[in-house]
């Protein structure tokens, strides 16, 4: 039995023949515009990703920062 694929089922709920096409092994004849978007998506999960480092890196200022505080005025107090 030939296992399906989540992208197969995507392609054929979104057209039938293009997914009829893809198996009998008929190339599409717009390659470029996929390279393109899958350019596009390469690009966007690297924001996503580079966001997500940057929102940790805030946590930890945020962090230190408190720490830095709390220390302050504890050596006010002492």
């Amino acid at each position: 039995m030939r296992t399906i694929r989540a992208s197969e089922i995507g392609t054929y709920l979104f057209c039938q023949r293009a997914w009829w096409y893809q198996r009998q092994g008929v190339e599409s004849d717009n390659v470029a515009q996929m390279a393109a978007g899958s350019q596009v998506h390469a690009a966007h999960s690297r924001q996503v990703m580079t966001s997500g480092c940057l929102r940790y890196v805030a946590y930890g200022l945020l962090l230190v920062a408190l720490v830095a505080l709390v220390v302050h005025f504890t050596a006010l107090i002492v």
